[in-house]
């Protein structure tokens, strides 16, 4: 899947200093998977143009076939009759290359754009003010965060958020048996949590049943920026290689030698707990959805472990905006006022596996799968001491490189055993030199500053 980083990585949202808990709260009553409604597929093309009096919605999310498909037969059904919309996912280069060729050329075709908050912050100064809308839509229920958020660094509203995705833990409830004394599967520690690791992989022979997502299309740096480091330093790129990470890399090195060492052949671990292969596991949401729906009797989803610092989670929001100059503005508001109903926040979970960012109330016909996860991630925001963590953004084409350092500690530290200190001296080096070179603001958890640098 390619939506909100279940496949593609892609940069989040820019600001810093944030509340911990109110993005989800109120939002997270569900997350659906069902099958699709009927739909007449809109083809893909890279102008943004559609049919006549249509209106061209570019995103970059929902790219492949099924998952298109799913999204248009949402999108049909919340606008009705009285919109045509032709939706074409493409990919973050081509969504850039067309906006800013059509801003340049003053003749833009695009109505409607989509993505995540990090695909809109570089056209912040180019996107229409929503002022009007969010005042007519704010009985919606966005929390401040995302209202704060929607301004991308400006005065004024530039988007109407859209989705909003995060992580958690996957638990079979056979290894409840093994869980530390005292300890509550609902509020771990990350103490509790290696224990409970260990526990396991003794009771079973030395094979170790816990695993995160460390293969090559894994998303194990997202644990590692938005759980690890928030949860042990209180930052995550500021704490890079700080007494604090120094303490974190070294759990996660006990961690580790406690994990299925299969983990790094696993990109979604919604296929090694479907096959027993792994009994714990972390990852995102919709990589977990597939091994909890098939057999949801058989497993818990719960939020992360607690550090030192708190409980430090990573969550990643989708936003709606107007290119300036766009030839179907009024249209474009009809799409969004449609897209921001709570019904149809519900469908598009229900088709496409994402949270609601309104107030959504729904009944209790949510699939067992589903329900299991709405309850996980509710918890977890909603924990007294949650970090609330963004993904990286503003880094441009180095944010791969950004999240191959924090791989590179992984690999490092906890497969070759290498040195902590000498490492992360290494690894935050070289991270400094990309911060200082991209002269970009600090995003949560880090305190926020002009130019984010690395201690």
């Amino acid at each position: 899947m390619h939506s909100i980083e279940s496949g593609h990585i892609a940069s989040g949202p820019i600001t810093s200093g944030l509340t911990r808990r109110t993005f989800l709260r109120g939002t997270l009553a569900a997350a659906v998977v069902v099958p699709a409604l009927s739909s007449a597929a809109c083809s893909v093309n890279t102008s943004g143009s559609g049919e006549a009096g249509s209106v061209s919605f570019l995103s970059t999310q929902f790219s492949p076939v099924e998952e298109r498909q799913k999204y248009e037969s949402t999108l049909k059904k919340a606008v009705g009759d009285k919109l045509s919309v032709a939706y074409n996912p493409v990919d973050t280069g081509v969504f850039n290359t067309t906006i800013r060729s059509q801003l340049n050329a003053n003749k833009v075709e695009v109505g409607l754009i989509g993505g995540l908050h990090g695909d809109l912050v570089p056209f912040a100064d180019k996107l229409e003010d929503l002022s009007s809308l969010m005042d007519e839509l704010k009985t919606r229920g966005y929390s401040q965060d995302l209202l704060t958020l929607a301004k991308l660094g400006t005065d004024k509203p530039r988007y109407i958020p859209w989705i909003q995705a995060t992580y958690v833990l996957a638990v079979n409830k056979k290894a409840l048996q093994w869980l530390p004394p005292g300890a509550d599967v609902n509020k771990l520690t990350y103490d509790q949590f290696l224990a409970w690791a260990q526990a396991a992989k003794a009771a079973n022979g030395g094979k170790a049943v816990f695993g995160i997502p460390a293969g090559p299309k894994g998303l194990h740096h997202r644990f590692y920026q938005g759980f690890l480091l928030p949860s042990f330093t209180g930052g995550q790129i500021t704490t890079f290689r700080n007494n604090d990470a120094t303490t974190a890399w070294t759990y996660m090195r006990d961690l580790w030698a406690n994990m299925n060492p299969a983990s790094t052949n696993f990109d979604f671990m919604q296929e090694p707990l479907g096959n027993g292969e792994v009994l714990v596991a972390w990852d995102h949401v919709a990589r977990l959805i597939n091994a909890v729906s098939a057999k949801p009797d058989d497993f818990q989803l719960v939020p992360a472990p607690s550090g030192p610092k708190g409980l430090g989670y990573l969550l990643v929001v989708g936003g709606m905006a107007v290119p300036q100059g766009s030839q179907s503005k009024d249209r474009a508001f009809d799409v969004i006022r449609a897209l921001s109903k709570p019904e149809a926040q519900i469908d598009t979970l229900k088709s496409n596996a994402f949270f609601p960012v309104v107030n959504a109330e729904i009944g209790s016909d949510l699939p067992a799968g589903i329900a299991l996860e709405a309850k996980a991630v509710k918890a977890q925001q909603n924990a007294a001491n949650a970090i609330l963590a963004l993904p990286p953004v503003g880094l441009g084409d180095k944010d791969p490189q950004v999240s191959q350092l924090f791989k590179n500690c992984f690999q490092q530290i906890c497969l070759n055993g290498a040195d902590v200190k000498a490492t992360l001296a290494a690894q935050g080096a070289a991270l400094a030199d990309i911060m200082a070179g991209l002269k970009v603001p600090c995003w949560a958890p880090d305190r926020a500053a002009q130019q984010c640098t690395v201690a």
